[in-house]
């Protein structure tokens, strides 16, 4: 790893001994310790901040010269800036390590993880969402047992084993009223299926996520009216009967079928979510069905962790596994330097409305980039003629980017038919001769204006899952799109197709 920065900023959050999960808010530390130690046995000096608010963050991140940040920010002053970290490490030029603010964002927010999970076809408890000041309508639920949690909070906050429920009724009612009072947020209520509890790490090495162990929690000490379940005292409380009798067994015995159909539930889940770096799936067993429950990006890597266990139980080390994230957080955003950052400024191009003269440029640019078949070519032609037929009053909004006279862009989109204010980005290309330079960056903005001068309140791509597609999901994810769903084989064989939204503001 001889490319590793010279200096690294750790950057974590203040715990605060007051909080109401003050022993989860200082657990953050252990983390700190074991990074910094890690990153000195590579030969990387590290540099430790702790903040409270996001504001704090921006002082650090603007004084800093380490080109590099460990994000190990989980919980600010007002809890939802946390997934702001890794953009406002990108607004000031630094690499950062773990999941991107738009992956943070929606795994925080369960309701929302559940419905990309199900998008793209994967098995999820029924639930159903109460929110601040709302009943709980049993007509919505179905057979139980439940389980209510908040949902927005991780760690099992919020969580105790009075928290699984035979159905609705007094019980039910009273743990949504604490949510809704003690943490102000909605009460998630999923079905609590299955006996069996398995937590599933991964990390990513190259492109793709690799699963490290499959673990299993181990509820044989519990007895038969303890519902089987990993709450906040099994988590953080020691000498908790739970933290003491829910050890983890890696690997998880069962057998090379489950193991393997478990495996590839968790790397659709990643997919689904939009996670790289590093993240744990938890599931449960229905049967042999894995139900996932949710999907945590940036977990907790503390030593006595389950990813650690994992770690270990693939032979990883965790100074190897530090050195990992550090080489991925170079790779995805560039380790940045002044001539680096030049080189990034936007390009002097003008944005025009295409016209049918610039047929032959549009196309030659799109074929030159080797990416699109000879049939999407002609898909291509006729949405690009519609649109200089029709002009400005048409469906498809067509424009070019044109530099020193010559078109190098072109960008392409409309109003999604029977929806309210979401459109769809059609087309974006750019000549490959100048690719990264920009341009693309500048027809995404002026699309997104346009949308959203015109109504618009929701931004759709679609694209392919193949590997030569990475650098153009990368675009849109570091663009603030999130991955909403992935259908496999749906162009071709071993050809994906990944939807990305962004919400405009």
């Amino acid at each position: 790893m001889s490319d590793l920065p010279a200096c690294v900023l750790v950057l974590h959050n203040r715990p605060r001994p007051d909080a109401r999960y003050s022993e989860a808010d200082a657990g953050v530390m252990d983390q700190v310790r074991a990074v910094a130690e890690a990153l000195a046995q590579l030969g990387v000096r590290p540099s430790v901040a702790g903040v409270s608010s996001l504001a704090q963050a921006a002082q650090v991140l603007a004084g800093s010269v380490e080109p590099v940040v460990f994000n190990l920010v989980e919980s600010l002053d007002c809890p939802e800036d946390a997934a702001l970290v890794p953009a406002l490490c990108r607004s000031h030029a630094k690499a950062c390590t773990g999941n991107t603010t738009a992956c943070l964002m929606l795994t925080t927010d369960k309701w929302q993880t559940r419905a990309s999970l199900q998008a793209a076809g994967l098995t999820v408890p029924p639930g159903a969402l109460v929110g601040v000041g709302r009943r709980v309508r049993p007509t919505q639920l179905g057979a139980g047992p439940f389980i209510v949690k908040p949902v927005a909070t991780d760690g099992s906050e919020g969580i105790t084993a009075a928290s699984v429920v035979k159905g609705p009724g007094a019980a039910m009612n009273r743990l949504v009223a604490q949510i809704h009072e003690h943490l102000r947020q909605p009460a998630l209520i999923e079905r609590f299926v299955g006996q069996r509890e398995l937590d599933i790490a991964l990390v990513q090495k190259g492109r793709h996520a690799h699963v490290l162990a499959v673990a299993e929690i181990d509820f044989s000490a519990f007895g038969p009216d303890q519902p089987r379940v990993v709450d906040y005292q099994a988590k953080w409380v020691s000498g908790s009967f739970g933290f003491a009798n829910t050890p983890g067994i890696i690997p998880a015995p069962l057998g090379k079928r489950l193991t393997q159909r478990v495996s590839d539930a968790a790397v659709a889940a990643w997919d689904a979510a939009g996670c790289q770096d590093y993240a744990r799936v938890d599931m449960r067993l229905d049967g042999e069905q894995p139900v996932i429950l949710e999907v945590n990006a940036n977990p907790d890597i503390s030593p006595d962790a389950g990813f650690s266990a994992a770690l270990a139980a693939a032979k990883v080390g965790f100074a190897e596994f530090v050195g990992l994230m550090l080489a991925n957080a170079m790779a995805w955003l560039g380790a940045p330097a002044p001539a680096s950052r030049k080189s990034m400024a936007a390009p002097a191009c003008d944005i025009r409305t295409s016209l049918p003269a610039d047929r032959q440029d549009v196309l030659g640019l799109l074929g030159g980039t080797g990416k699109f078949r000879p049939g999407e070519l002609d898909i291509a032609a006729e949405v690009l003629d519609e649109a200089n037929a029709k002009g400005p009053g048409g469906h498809y909004q067509s424009f070019v980017a044109e530099m020193d006279g010559r078109v190098c862009g072109w960008v392409c989109y409309g109003p999604t038919p029977c929806t309210q204010g979401t459109w769809d980005v059609y087309w974006l290309g750019v000549d490959a001769a100048i690719q990264g330079k920009g341009v693309g960056q500048a027809l995404m903005h002026h699309a997104e204006r346009a949308i959203h001068a015109a109504g618009g309140r929701l931004a759709v791509v679609e694209t392919s899952g193949r590997d030569d597609y990475d650098q153009a999901r990368r675009f849109y994810t570091r663009f603030g799109y999130r991955q909403a769903s992935r259908l496999r084989d749906f162009y071709a064989p071993g050809d994906d197709k990944v939807v990305y939204l962004k919400p405009l503001q």
